[in-house]
């Protein structure tokens, strides 16, 4: 059990520097956004993959914890966009293996980051669609912004074409119907305090 602690532990630190890589897309839309790290993906591809998982009605315990792992390997390989993996070998279930394997209770985390990869479940494809989700919305956030390469992105939909289910196509044109700040304008602002 100490053993498993200290393993753990190890494994924590590790995936708390997701913090620190920033996403390769910076490079090719002429950006320098630093909230923009692979952590903050993760964490909004988690919350987009419950939402899909209970309207797909697929396992969201299935679909979160893919969502939540997909990109762990990035701690040892980086973050690689379109462009560099033209060029670029990764090694990311080597990477996942090595980061789990001395984790005796992991066991279930490598079942689920396999199956990911491999994208043949249900599950998978919807954990892969709230990865794809993810960068539509930023692209929208930045192309509101007046970022010109991301508009362009955007224009292009090849991460709409991707998209498997029928969920995230429905959110995918919803996401380009609405403006980022809709969320809050339309009732969620007062010129006063609450009485």
């Amino acid at each position: 059990m100490n053993k498993d602690i200290k393993e753990i532990t190890h494994f924590l630190y590790e995936i708390g520097t997701l913090r620190k890589i920033a996403r390769s897309h910076n490079q090719a839309l002429l950006t320098s956004d630093i909230s923009d790290n692979i952590a903050s993906h993760s964490y909004r591809v988690t919350n987009i993959g419950w939402f899909l998982a209970k309207l797909e009605k697929v396992d969201p315990h299935k679909v979160v914890m893919m969502c939540l792992l997909h990109d762990t390997p990035e701690t040892r390989t980086g973050d690689q966009n379109w462009i560099h993996k033209k060029y670029l070998k990764s090694y990311e279930e080597e990477a996942t293996d090595d980061q789990l394997k001395n984790i005796a209770i992991a066991d279930e985390l490598q079942i689920i980051t396999g199956e990911y990869s491999k994208r043949l479940s249900k599950e998978s494809k919807v954990a892969k669609d709230a990865d794809l989700l993810d960068q539509i919305f930023l692209l929208k956030e930045y192309a509101w912004q007046g970022n010109r390469e991301a508009e362009l992105w955007l224009v292009d939909n090849n991460q709409i074409k991707l998209l498997s289910s029928d969920s995230a196509k429905k959110i995918a044109q919803e996401i380009l119907s609405q403006k980022p700040s809709d969320w809050w304008s339309s009732e969620g602002w007062s010129t006063g305090r609450r009485k």
